[in-house]
């Protein structure tokens, strides 16, 4: 069986070796689990990774569950100081350049440098698990699968529930019900429910508004399975909506093919989102999009590659994107259409089209 830690590892070491590093101090919940597969969370353990080495260092509370399932590679020390034990270690190894996660609390920080001998350079450096985690595994990439199948298969589930008269929370508790029923874990972010003028706020989260007849209803949800999340958007009709909610709704679900078949190894994340935008404008709606055309997901529910205007991002094989243009017209209603996107040597796969993006309308 493919060791994936044991490669992530190395590329970080690779990376360190490249920056004329010796080794980094991982502070950063998410980025240890990507590392080790220690699920503590921020605040519960460190991980030092040297040139050669890399050292779980947490409690008592996971010495029982992590100690026979660490990947190889990687060692365990049981301690409540782990600050002072980070620098044991790095005095162990002879370390000379160590560097941080730049997220770390400056009192940490501080704490950590106060520690440290004289004569270890210590310095910040930003983003660089996170910029490895962008190119996910083929392990990650089954865990991503799989969570698009269960936020599809439960959405599909959902649409036949939903009637006029429910409040915009029901139809939440009831998609976050199913999503467990097929085995989510958890929601990555408060479900949004939307309806109706409600429906143009981009990240509307669900309250006690009934849905009536005529409104759109924007759904915008995301579960973890494995560990991996997914993140997907689709907007309904309760009844008869108007003319014009019906165009823009057929402008933005263009507007999300089109932004799809453009993806491809090589191709900026400027040019995606560029391709979206235009189209929407030509339209007449240009104003109406203030968001970003999407962004990365895995770990986290944002996670790079970022698809906007300003965004240098080259997609890679492997990335993981969402692709969700939307229309928001105040006082009147709004449509967002997303799915989730692995890039692949050929194009790309979309993970999301077991969720049909006709317009469906719910007979009230």
């Amino acid at each position: 069986m493919t060791n994936y830690f044991k490669m992530r590892i190395v590329k970080l070491q690779k990376l360190l070796k490249k920056m004329d590093l010796d080794a980094l101090i991982v502070y950063n919940g998410v980025n240890i689990k990507y590392l080790t597969g220690f699920d503590g969370g921020t605040g519960d353990g460190l991980v030092v990774v040297t040139l050669d080495n890399a050292r779980l260092i947490t409690d008592s509370r996971y010495e029982e569950d992590y100690k026979n399932r660490l990947p190889e590679g990687v060692d365990f020390k049981i301690t409540r100081s782990y600050y002072e034990e980070a620098i044991a270690t790095v005095t162990e190894f002879h370390i000379k350049k160590l560097a941080f996660e730049a997220d770390v609390p400056y009192n940490i920080y501080d704490y950590i440098d106060d520690l440290l001998p004289a004569d270890i350079e210590f310095d910040a450096l930003p983003s660089a698990i996170e910029a490895l985690r962008e190119v996910k595994d083929e392990s990650e990439l089954v865990a991503l699968r799989e969570a698009a199948a269960v936020s599809t298969k439960a959405f599909n589930e959902l649409i036949p529930l939903i009637q006029p008269g429910m409040t915009e929370r029901q139809v939440a508790n009831e998609l976050d019900r199913l999503q467990k029923k097929y085995g989510a874990e958890k929601a990555s972010f408060d479900t949004i429910v939307a309806s109706g003028y409600r429906s143009a706020l981009p990240h509307g989260e669900a309250t006690d508004k009934v849905i009536e007849n005529g409104e759109l209803v924007t759904i915008d949800f995301g579960y973890y399975v494995n560990g991996y999340t997914s993140d997907v958007t689709r907007t309904i009709a309760v009844g008869p909506i108007s003319d014009g909610l019906k165009a823009i709704y057929y402008v933005v679900l263009q507007a999300n093919e089109n932004a799809i078949e453009t993806v491809k190894p090589g191709i900026s994340g400027s040019e995606i989102d560029r391709v979206a935008r235009d189209y929407i404008t030509e339209h007449g709606y240009g104003e109406a999009y203030n968001h970003s055309t999407g962004h990365g997901v895995g770990l986290d529910i944002h996670e790079g590659p970022a698809l906007s205007a300003h965004s240098s991002d080259e997609l890679q094989v492997g990335h993981l994107l969402t692709i969700e243009p939307g229309i928001y017209l105040a006082g009147k209603g709004g449509v967002r259409i997303e799915d989730d996107v692995i890039v692949t040597d050929s194009g790309y796969e979309n993970l999301t089209t077991g969720i049909s993006k006709d317009l469906i309308i719910i007979e009230g």
